[in-house]
């Protein structure tokens, strides 16, 4: 077993775990910490528990220190600099007439990279944008193209169930989600019902799949003809929390009856 923290990072979201380095932490703590693209700030999510070595990526990277005023004062120059260079980076993409819908950009704490992250239709040669930036900003550029689900996860908002987005508050992967998901469901397939804030399907259709596809195994599908006690007839709809299913009989009319019966 081996001591871990799980920190998120303070700009990305990211999720991180981490070697404590024999500091003693505590939920909500801002902290310094190492990762393979240099120094990054982030607060703590989870505090200090034991985890197996097979759930982890090995050697783990380590927790530097809790943040102290100077770092914080760091932090918050890194976040102007940052503002100032995104604006740059639209000049100079507008110059060299890239097709580019900048999001955001942020600084690692020690400056040691620079990341954009970008929309577009259409794959970008950004080679000659990143040289400039490169030479005006003397540190590492990263220009990333992302999708409009990441757009989502770094803006946030509120989803149709009135909780901030999943994308926005805990998912760190996206899923896959597929329009059988909502069939499977039972769910009306209206775009504006079951997609979300980035006209993606709703990542919150694969929660529950699982479940519907296990409470309709035993259950008589909608179009079928079924044979009940009260005769022969077409299966209209079903209720697989009840256990229920309705039959239309062409004597009797609409009929409810019990799975378990």
């Amino acid at each position: 077993m081996i001591k871990v923290v799980v920190i998120s990072d303070k700009i990305t979201g990211n999720i991180y775990y981490l070697d404590p380095n024999n500091i003693e932490l505590c939920r909500g703590n801002l902290v310094v910490f190492e990762t393979e693209n240099g120094l990054l700030s982030g607060t703590v999510v989870k505090e200090t528990y034991e985890e197996k070595k097979k759930n982890l990526v090995l050697p783990l990277m380590k927790v530097l220190r809790l943040a102290d005023k100077k770092d914080i004062k760091i932090i918050e120059d890194n976040a102007k600099e940052a503002d100032k260079a995104l604006k740059v980076a639209k000049k100079y993409a507008s110059e060299l007439e890239l097709d580019m819908n900048f999001v955001d950009c942020y600084y690692t704490f020690d400056q040691s990279q620079l990341v954009f992250s970008f929309l577009s239709e259409n794959r970008v040669d950004f080679r000659d944008l990143a040289k400039k930036l490169a030479s005006k900003y003397k540190t590492r550029i990263e220009l990333r193209q992302i999708g409009v689900r990441d757009k989502s996860k770094k803006i946030g908002g509120l989803g149709p169930c009135g909780l901030f987005l999943c994308c926005n508050s805990f998912l760190t992967d996206f899923n896959s989600v597929s329009i059988n998901m909502a069939k499977n469901q039972m769910l009306a397939l209206n775009p504006t019902k079951i997609n979300g804030s980035c006209g993606r399907l709703l990542c919150c259709l694969a929660y529950e799949n699982e479940t519907y596809t296990y409470l309709k195994k035993d259950m008589p599908k909608v179009g079928m003809i079924a044979d009940t006690p009260e005769g022969m007839g077409k299966v209209i709809s079903i209720d697989v929390f009840k256990k229920t299913y309705k039959v239309d009989l062409k004597e009797k009319g609409i009929v409810e009856f019990s799975q378990d019966k």
